[in-house]
């Protein structure tokens, strides 16, 4: 099944990018998650991101 590959490795770049998150910043997981979902995955716009929700806090 060549669509399920695909599937399988989008899933594994999406948790890459979510532990990646949450390691470089103050993120819990689904927060990274959520960033993903709205942002996209480059990972420089997801930190800055990151940086500008930790500031609000």
């Amino acid at each position: 099944m060549p669509g399920a590959v695909k599937t399988d490795r989008r899933e594994k770049l999406l948790d890459e990018d979510v532990k990646f998150l949450a390691e470089n910043t103050d993120l819990s997981p689904n927060q990274a998650e959520e960033l993903i979902a709205r942002h996209g995955r480059d990972r420089e716009l997801l930190l800055e991101k990151a940086r500008s929700i930790k500031a609000e806090s």
